[in-house]
C-alpha cells in the first residue's frame, strides 16, 4: 500500500476504527478465486499482511506465480496442494487444505467452483473475488447442489466513508439485484442490518429511499417503502429502525426533513440507505466516491459466508476495508 492510502486510513476516524475493530479478531481463512492479475493478488496479500485474512489462492499456478514475479510480490510461503490427488485418495474425507495453499485450476470457471467448495467443506470462511467476472463467482455460489445458498437472497452493500457525512454509511443494493420485488427488498434490508450490527451498530437506522417522501400509488417504490416499514413493525424485519419513503435529502439531513414537516428519528441519522433498484444504488455510491472523495468497501451477503467483490478500479483502501468488513461479518455469522 502506498503512503497516500495508508495516510487516508490513519486519518479517517471511521476506517481507522474499522481496521482496529477487525484486528482484534483472528484473521479469517479466505478462498481467493482466480487471483491472476496484479490488483487481485496484491489485494489478497495486503489483507494478509494486515492480519485480516489467511488466503487460500485458487487458480492456475503458473499464472499466479508469473504475476507475483512480474510485480515483485512475495508468495514464497504459499505451497501448491494437489486437490485432485486428495480427492482421489482413500482419505478424501479427512484431508486438510491449510491457509497459504495454492489450489491449481485450469480456468476461471473451475477456480470459482473450487473456491466455493473449499468454503462448503469448511476449509475457508469467506470468499474473495480475483480476476474473474462477478457473475462467474456468484453463479458458483448460487449453484443449487454445490453452492452456498441460504434462505436469504444475496445482496450487495457498499460500506462508505463519506467525508461530508458524520458517520459510516451503508448503501444497498447497488450490484446484485436489478429490480428487486418486496420480498427481495426485505432480504436486502435484513442483510444490511446484520452487517451494521457486525460493525458495532446495535440498532441501525434504515432509510428507504425514493424520489419523494410521500406514498404515491403511481410510484411503486413508495409502496414498497411503506410496506417494509410495516414489516419491521410486525417483526418480519428485525434489528433496525426503518423509515420511508424518504427522499435522499431528508434521509441524510434533519434540517431538510424539518423543512418538509417530516418527523423521523432516521432523518439526518441514517446508518443504511436502501435504494429502490440497482441503478440508483450504484449511481449513488459512485457519485459519493468520485464527487465527494468517499471510499467504499464492497461485500455480498446472504450466502453462508461473506463475499468480497473487488474490482480493478477499487483503491487499496477499498480493498483493505472490504477485507476488514468481511472478517467482522464472518465472525458475526459464526456466533
Amino acid at each position: 500500500m502506498n503512503k497516500a492510502d495508508q495516510n487516508y486510513i490513519d486519518n479517517s476516524p471511521r476506517y481507522r476504527d474499522l481496521m482496529e475493530q477487525a484486528k482484534k479478531l483472528p484473521p479469517v481463512i479466505t478462498a481467493v478465486a482466480h487471483p491472476c492479475d496484479d490488483v487481485s493478488l496484491t489485494g489478497a496479500l495486503e489483507a494478509m499482511e494486515a492480519g485480516l485474512i489467511q488466503p487460500i489462492l485458487v487458480g492456475p499456478v503458473s499464472k499466479i506465480r508469473q504475476v507475483a514475479r512480474e510485480h515483485k510480490l512475495d508468495i514464497s510461503r504459499f505451497k501448491t496442494v494437489d486437490l485432485a490427488f486428495h480427492q482421489r485418495s482413500n482419505d478424501a474425507d479427512s484431508y486438510e487444505i491449510p491457509p497459504f495453499s495454492i489450489i491449481p485450476t485450469e480456468h476461471s470457471h473451475q477456480s470459482a467452483e473450487i473456491a466455493v467448495s473449499l468454503v462448503k467443506r469448511g476449509f475457508a470462511h469467506s470468499l474473495m473475488k480475483g480476476s474473474l467476472h462477478s457473475d462467474e463467482l456468484l453463479s458458483a455460489v448460487l449453484d443449487k447442489t454445490h453452492g452456498l445458498r441460504t434462505a436469504r437472497r444475496l445482496s450487495h452493500v457498499f460500506v462508505m466513508d463519506v467525508p461530508t457525512y458524520h458517520k459510516q454509511l451503508l448503501i444497498t443494493d447497488g450490484a446484485v439485484n436489478i429490480l428487486p420485488d418486496l420480498t427481495t427488498k426485505a432480504d436486502i434490508v435484513q442483510n444490511a442490518i446484520e452487517l451494521a450490527q457486525a460493525l458495532g451498530i446495535s440498532t441501525p437506522k434504515v432509510a428507504i429511499l425514493c424520489a419523494v417522501e410521500t406514498v404515491n400509488p403511481t410510484m411503486p417504490a413508495t409502496l414498497d417503502a411503506a410496506a417494509l416499514c410495516k414489516m419491521a413493525e410486525r417483526g418480519q424485519i428485525k434489528g433496525g429502525i426503518l423509515d420511508g419513503p424518504l427522499a435522499f435529502d431528508n434521509a441524510i439531513s434533519a434540517d431538510a426533513a424539518a423543512q418538509k414537516g417530516i418527523k423521523s428519528v432516521v432523518s439526518g441519522e441514517a446508518d443504511i440507505l436502501v435504494a429502490p433498484e440497482l441503478e440508483a444504488g450504484n449511481i449513488l455510491a459512485k457519485q459519493l466516491t468520485w464527487l465527494s472523495n468517499a471510499h467504499s468497501a464492497g461485500i455480498v451477503l446472504g450466502a453462508r459466508v461473506p463475499i468480497m467483490l473487488t474490482s480493478r478500479s477499487d483503491s487499496a483502501v477499498s480493498r483493505l476495508a472490504s477485507a476488514a468488513v468481511a472478517q467482522l461479518m464472518a465472525n458475526f455469522l459464526r456466533k
